[in-house]
């Protein structure tokens, strides 16, 4: 019963147009641009284009969304941009500040700014731990704070009708980000994945 509809995110206009044909109560938002493989010596590159995409891109989305009618917009983030601190971080710690994360700082703090502000809708971000899996840089854990693509999309999932508007924290209990208030409101599980 689902009908594709490709759009430019950078389009205001076109996006505005496909969200209100498509009538939908809840949007979920996925957008990032990442390549297939990581390539180091593109990765300032990367952070610019995906910086700009969060910022703009959801913007556009957020106006769209607006415009029509939509109730409640789920948006994944990051977990791995706070600030040094008493582990586990929390949703409330602030996020880093420092000039090598500036570019990825500014882009996170305008995705979250648009969703979780925007008149009328209930936003709700999902700040992801370093995402492996299917599909992602990353076969296995690496680092702190991982997540299963399977973990997140569920996590996505259960936002649709669960929790206040707000930041989640959404990674594996490896004691670096506190997920206490992602298991309390969504009924997160990160041990989830597709049968």
């Amino acid at each position: 019963g689902a009908h594709a509809v490709v759009v430019d995110a950078f389009d205001a206009e076109g996006l505005r147009r496909a969200v209100i044909a498509a009538k939908p109560a809840v949007v979920i938002h996925q957008l990032t641009d990442l390549p297939d493989v990581s390539d180091p010596s593109k990765m300032t590159e990367v952070r610019e284009n995906n910086a700009r995409l969060r910022i703009e891109g959801t913007r556009n989305l957020m106006a769209a969304a607006q415009a029509a009618g939509v109730r409640r917009v789920v948006a994944q983030s990051i977990a791995f941009v706070y600030a040094p601190g008493r582990k586990p971080l929390r949703e409330g710690d602030p996020l880093n500040a420092s000039e090598a994360q500036r570019v990825t700082i500014s882009g996170v703090a305008g995705l979250e700014e648009a969703v979780l502000h925007t008149p009328g809708i209930d936003g709700i971000v999902l700040r992801y731990g370093r995402l492996y899996g299917p599909g992602t840089w990353f076969d296995k854990p690496g680092g702190p704070g991982p997540l299963t693509t399977d973990a997140a999309a569920h996590a996505a999932l259960l936002a649709v009708t669960r929790g206040a508007p707000g930041v989640y924290n959404v990674a594996e209990d490896d004691g670096e980000f506190s997920i206490e208030k992602a298991r309390r409101e969504l009924r997160f599980d990160p041990a989830f994945r597709m049968a």
